[in-house]
C-alpha cells in the first residue's frame, strides 16, 4: 500500500476545487490594470505614498471647501443681482416662476393681438388726418417740374 495518496492514484484535489482554481486564474487575467482603476476612480492618481493618501485627501478636500466657502463671501446678494436683470424680479416660489414667466408672455401677446385687432384702417387715418391720401402723395411725386 502506498503512503502517499497521490501514488495510489486518489486524486487529492476536489472538482470543485480545481473549478474554483479555474475562475480565479480566469479572473486574474482579466483583471484591469492600474490605470484603468485610476481613471475609474477606484484607485487614487497620486504620487503620495499610500499612509500620506487619506492625510492628502482631506487636504484637497479642505482646500475646495476654503475656496467655496471664499467665492460665496464675495456673491452679490439678491437684490444687486436683480438690479443687473440677472435674475428676475417675482414673488413667486421659484417652483412656479416658469409658469409664471409664460403666463406673462401669453398675455403680452394676448394684448397685441387685441390691440392690432383694434388698430384704425387706413382709410380711417387718413379720414382723421393722421396719414397723407396715398393717391395725392403718389401723385405729388410723378409731376415733373415740381422740384
Amino acid at each position: 500500500m502506498a503512503s502517499n495518496p497521490s501514488e495510489a492514484g486518489v486524486e487529492i484535489t476536489s472538482p470543485s476545487m480545481l473549478e474554483r482554481r479555474n475562475s480565479l486564474e480566469k479572473h486574474l487575467q482579466h483583471r484591469p490594470d492600474e490605470q484603468d482603476l485610476k481613471d475609474r476612480h477606484i484607485l487614487l492618481d497620486t504620487t503620495a505614498a499610500p499612509a500620506l493618501q487619506a492625510r492628502q485627501q482631506e487636504l484637497e478636500r479642505q482646500r475646495i471647501t476654503d475656496n467655496l466657502k471664499k467665492g460665496l463671501s464675495h456673491r452679490s446678494d439678491k437684490e444687486t443681482l436683480i438690479a443687473k436683470n440677472i435674475l428676475p424680479e417675482s414673488s413667486a416660489a421659484p417652483a412656479i416662476q416658469a409658469q409664471q414667466k409664460e403666463l406673462e408672455h401669453h398675455m403680452r401677446a394676448d394684448s397685441l393681438e387685441k390691440a392690432l385687432k383694434e388698430r384704425p384702417t387706413q382709410e380711417q387715418l387718413v379720414k382723421d388726418g393722421i396719414l397723407k391720401d396715398e393717391n395725392m402723395v403718389s401723385g405729388a411725386r410723378n409731376r415733373p417740374g415740381d422740384l
